[in-house]
């Protein structure tokens, strides 16, 4: 049996992530909420997130070599448009029901990264329509959600773009600053990337530096830090209350992502031509991005591991620094192994590459499901399934990056570095 964590490890359970996730698909086009046995659950929503997380990974398996993947990233997109398009106001609704009726009219920027991510992807894989939706999306975002005067990207509106919520959030912010490198490598606009770069600045060298290397996650409109933001729904998906060790990860792998591209040749003009203004000087890569990394990892690390006498990393804990919510996510082990990743392979530092194949461990033994397929998305602290944040096994997207980003290199975007011949 091979390592967990080795290059024929992670493809054996690449394939058997695909495999699994095609239950996904709806005869009707795009994707349904995959249960815990892998059974699409009626009841549950169609967020334009998820929607946008599976074309990007079903185009980036069928890059992979998996042709059998194409149809249903191809079906993803046409569900976008035929189901989350405001032909109206622009931009996309937040999601639909089972049946295809829109149910969430709100315009947020969280789901808006996503899909500027998966048009990306698509652009890269040559999927018919991938220049459509990404230039809907380009547009939603440059006339909304980007902010010059702000230097970062608001959250959310209503269907109609006339009021704001009056809330920041680096976790929205954060996968702008993945879905803008992608989309600057599809496109060759050097904007995403300078774009990825102030947010980058705002939020880790200037918030996460003054608090330690801990990532403030919740700000009002002038971006003053909100530190108890969600007190009272402290399991929040996407906003819970405190500090979360697995952003820091997640943000230490796209810093060194964002090290590499502001350091790579202008990537080359895309055919179709831009989404925005473009910028062609080369910028420079700033020294702190890597001090940055080396410092959220460490800090989430001290935060997250041997907390509590159990295996895992936890969710959240206090500003200070004491644990919350304890349950394991996969997400989090699945950026903690793509920091360690990068970082090792940035510095050459033996550390990083001993905590990767200690969480690669875990995962292999917690985690994988190879009784009823796919990831375990939420555990206890004994490291047995629970459903208090995620209920069944809705996202290949974490899973999937995890498995196939540490064959590939820092930059290009993983799109665009498969798909060169």
């Amino acid at each position: 049996m091979s390592v967990p964590g080795s290059a024929e490890w992670r493809n054996t359970e690449a394939s058997r992530l695909i495999a699994f996730g095609r239950a996904a698909a709806l005869p009707g086009g795009g994707f349904g909420w995959l249960d815990g046995h892998g059974q699409v659950d009626q009841a549950q929503p169609r967020p334009l997130y998820l929607s946008a997380r599976m074309i990007h990974v079903f185009a980036l398996a069928y890059l992979a070599g998996d042709a059998s993947a194409r149809p249903l990233a191809d079906s993803g997109l046409v569900s976008l448009v035929s189901g989350y398009a405001d032909e109206a106001n622009g931009g996309w609704y937040a999601s639909e029901d089972f049946a295809g009726r829109v149910t969430d009219t709100t315009k947020d920027n969280y789901a808006h990264a996503h899909t500027l991510l998966a048009a990306s992807t698509a652009i890269a894989a040559g999927l018919t329509g991938a220049e459509a939706v990404f230039a809907a999306t380009a547009a939603a975002i440059n006339r909304h959600f980007w902010s010059d005067a702000e230097g970062r990207a608001r959250e959310s509106w209503d269907a109609g773009f006339t009021e704001t919520e009056p809330y920041r959030g680096a976790n929205s912010n954060m996968h702008s600053v993945e879905a803008y490198l992608a989309a600057g490598d599809a496109t060759g606009d050097r904007v995403w990337r300078d774009r990825a770069l102030s947010i980058a600045t705002h939020l880790i060298d200037d918030h996460a530096r003054q608090n330690a290397w801990r990532v403030p996650e919740h700000y009002d409109e002038h971006w003053r830090p909100r530190p108890d933001y969600n007190d009272d729904r402290r399991a929040d998906q996407f906003r819970p209350y405190g500090t979360t060790p697995g952003h820091s990860f997640e943000w230490a792998r796209l810093l060194l992502d964002l090290e590499a591209a502001l350091s790579a040749p202008p990537p080359p003009v895309a055919p179709q031509g831009p989404a925005t203004p473009r910028t062609p000087a080369a910028s420079q890569a700033p020294a702190w991005l890597l001090e940055a990394a080396t410092g959220l990892f460490d800090a989430a690390v001290a935060d997250a591991e041997n907390r509590d006498g159990h295996p895992g990393l936890l969710y959240t804990v206090d500003q200070a620094q004491q644990p919350v919510i304890t349950a394991r996510l996969h997400w989090v082990a699945c950026e903690a192994v793509l920091a360690a990743d990068a970082l090792h392979r940035r510095t050459g530092e033996d550390r990083f590459a001993t905590a990767a194949t200690r969480w690669w461990a875990d995962i292999d033994t917690y985690f994988i499901d190879r009784h009823d397929g796919g990831w375990r998305h939420e555990l206890t602290p004994e490291m047995t399934p629970a459903a208090g944040t995620w209920s069944g096994k809705p996202d290949l997207y974490h899973a999937y990056q995890a498995l196939l980003f540490p064959s590939l290199p820092l930059t290009p975007a993983a799109a665009v570095a498969l798909a060169k011949p």
